[in-house]
């Protein structure tokens, strides 16, 4: 509606100042290739940020099925000090397994954190989709949740940091190194645990790295300034092109109108407009990959496949395990 506007004002602008107001198509085309080139540039650069983001978690899907593995056979009486019973086993190697899933949740709370330069769900039709599309992090309580996982003083323990995904980390090594001055894990395994959570800690740092530092700013900003600049100027050049285009037909055929038959430009300046603009917000869509938006490495979907898929294994019952979270509108919420 705006680029039909523009261009309907810009078009009379023309017919009815006699051809006067108009702009060179040349230097147009000028800017209009340059902002094609800098939108390429900006959309692989956005692309690359949401791919690794993806690329980040799906190590922290492999790292957690590595980590369950382990817990599952590293953790034994082979070596240990006292002997424990199958079901003391089986609940130290829950207490592992939960604690993992609630730095998962952690994690992903922490991804959804709004920063100030996250700004793509403030545009009003992304506002209309905030609407329709169902994100966990946004409808659910986060200590509600995680303390499903914890025991009472665990969770009192993490309450009082601030990163709470790494201080969960601290109690899962604190715990192994327990389990190993106990003899329910033989050294060796005791390092390879500590291994994945070296990995895991590296996932999260990365992860965080993405959140915490935003797209440059100078590019998004000036970006929004040349495609804008190129945006208005746009219309003027394309009335004088079909200005042009109409008065050597009319010299030729005695019945067309030039006046009317320069109208024609609005549809076509519409379009390359849109295009544009289009390409640009493309571009700008990928640049924070954890902001909640449609377009999101699903890091909620995620998070909840690698919690059934460790419980599953680990061999609670199905009642316990939550379903993946639905696909769901505002009218089914």
């Amino acid at each position: 509606m705006y680029f039909i506007l523009i261009s309907v004002a810009e078009t009379a602008l023309y017919v009815y100042s006699d051809n006067i107001i108009q702009f060179p198509f040349t230097p147009v085309a000028l800017i209009g290739t340059a902002v094609a080139f800098i939108i390429g540039f900006q959309s692989n650069a956005a692309y690359s940020r949401i791919w690794e983001a993806r690329q980040i978690w799906g190590g922290i899907v492999n790292s957690s099925r590595t980590f369950g593995i382990m817990v599952q056979d590293f953790i034994n009486n082979d070596h240990a000090k006292v002997k424990r019973s199958d079901a003391e086993l089986f609940e130290i190697k829950k207490t592992l397994i939960h604690r993992h899933i609630a730095w998962l949740t952690a994690l992903r709370y922490a991804m959804r954190q709004p920063r100030m330069w996250e700004y793509i769900m403030n545009e009003h039709t992304n506002k209309e989709w905030a609407n329709m599309i169902y994100v966990p992090e946004f409808n659910e309580d986060f200590y509600t949740i995680i303390k499903n996982y914890l025991s009472e003083e665990e969770f009192q323990y993490i309450s009082a940091k601030t990163n709470k995904q790494t201080a969960l980390l601290y109690l899962q090594s604190k715990h192994l190194r327990e389990l190993k001055e106990e003899g329910l894990l033989w050294e060796f395994s005791f390092l390879e645990l500590e291994n994945t959570l070296e990995e895991l800690t590296t996932h999260q740092g990365k992860s965080e790295r993405i959140k915490n530092f935003p797209y440059p700013r100078q590019f998004a900003s000036m970006m929004a300034y040349f495609t804008w600049t190129f945006l208005l100027i746009l219309p003027l050049a394309m009335t004088a092109q079909f200005g042009e285009i109409a008065t050597k037909l009319a010299q030729k055929n005695d019945f067309i109108c030039p006046d009317w038959m320069v109208w024609l430009s609005v549809p076509f300046s519409v379009m390359v407009m849109w295009v544009f603009y289009t390409m640009n917000r493309i571009g700008r869509v990928g640049e924070n990959p954890f902001e909640g938006s449609a377009n999101d490495v699903p890091i909620s979907a995620i998070a909840r496949g690698i919690e059934i898929d460790l419980r599953q294994n680990l061999g609670e019952n199905d009642a316990d395990i939550p379903k993946p979270f639905e696909v769901r509108s505002h009218t089914q919420m």
